[in-house]
């Protein structure tokens, strides 16, 4: 029996989704802009093989809002397996949640392993993008930037009522291109939307988008690739997102270097392995579940 619930967390409340069962508990988060709903297909894949927890983590679909730090991220997982008496769980993550899920590792040596789904920052510098030309990188980054500004205005805006139904045939077409299950898909787009004093917005807020773009910009995966005590696996893309292809050589370089930054990893720490996942984008939770079912369920029971 699939069961929600809320958990206090001290500051604020973080809803999560138990996907039931008797086998070692893995906790799967959902990427910045998403929501539990959107792993239900992943986390169904998984239960054979794992009581699967997804929750909504701050700022994000029914949990509670609150300042954005790693610290506060992590203090809420922690909160979560206490409270649900989930001993030495897993974790496995996609995006934001992958970063999660690897500093979760540095914390928890206890735990059987960590698996980041591309959880990897989007690039900022010039050196993060290998075989392309260094003006043609800078050029590429500023335009890269703009667009993640643009994205930015949008995040949290008021929407009309005579917009929102036009905005789910949009996510329902969305779903239809990608392959997905068109339910799933319209619930985690539901999920993240605010209804108070009658009007309608989007989580997460542009406060939220700018702590989390801060930190992600700042994060330092090659350290935490060297230096983790726990069993972790990073699964990279190898094909752009549809929104990409405008970038593609930016983005072709920078998985480059993410793949480059892994194998450096795997070589100084025997604890660190990664993979590239064969017609995967950042987007394979929702392409490849049941791959990734596999693969994560392999490595936790190796």
């Amino acid at each position: 029996m699939i069961n929600d619930r809320l958990i206090d967390a001290g500051e604020l409340p973080i809803a999560v989704r138990d996907f039931g069962g008797d086998q070692p508990p893995l906790l799967l988060l959902h990427g910045a802009g998403g929501n539990l709903a959107m792993l239900t297909t992943l986390a169904r894949a998984l239960r054979p093989r794992h009581r699967v927890i997804t929750m909504d983590l701050r700022g994000h679909g029914r949990s509670g809002d609150g300042p954005w730090s790693w610290d506060a991220a992590l203090g809420d997982l922690a909160a979560v397996a206490v409270q649900m008496e989930l001993d030495r769980p897993a974790v496995a993550g996609h995006s934001l949640g992958g970063m999660l899920a690897v500093l979760w590792g540095q914390r928890h040596p206890e735990s059987p392993g960590v698996v980041s789904l591309d959880g990897n920052p989007p690039p900022t510098r010039i050196a993060q993008l290998p075989g392309l030309d260094p003006e043609k990188a800078a050029a590429e980054l500023a335009r890269l930037d703009a667009a993640f500004d643009g994205a930015r205005a949008q995040m949290g805006r008021t929407i009309t009522a005579t917009e929102l139904p036009d905005l789910v045939e949009r996510q329902q077409m969305a779903a239809r291109d990608m392959g997905a299950n068109e339910k799933v898909w319209i619930e985690g787009f539901r999920r993240n939307l605010v209804h108070k004093n009658g009007e309608t917005s989007m989580r997460p807020t542009a406060e939220t988008a700018d702590s989390l773009r801060t930190l992600m910009n700042e994060f330092d995966l090659g350290s935490i690739y060297a230096s983790t005590p726990t069993p972790t696996l990073t699964v990279l893309a190898t094909r752009n997102l549809p929104e990409q292809e405008p970038f593609a050589d930016l983005y072709a370089a920078h998985r480059r270097y993410l793949v480059e930054q892994a194998a450096t990893g795997a070589k100084l720490n025997p604890r660190m392995r990664h993979l590239q996942l064969a017609d995967a984008s950042h987007a394979m939770v929702i392409e490849r579940p049941d791959v990734l079912a596999s693969v994560i369920g392999d490595f936790l029971h190796q």
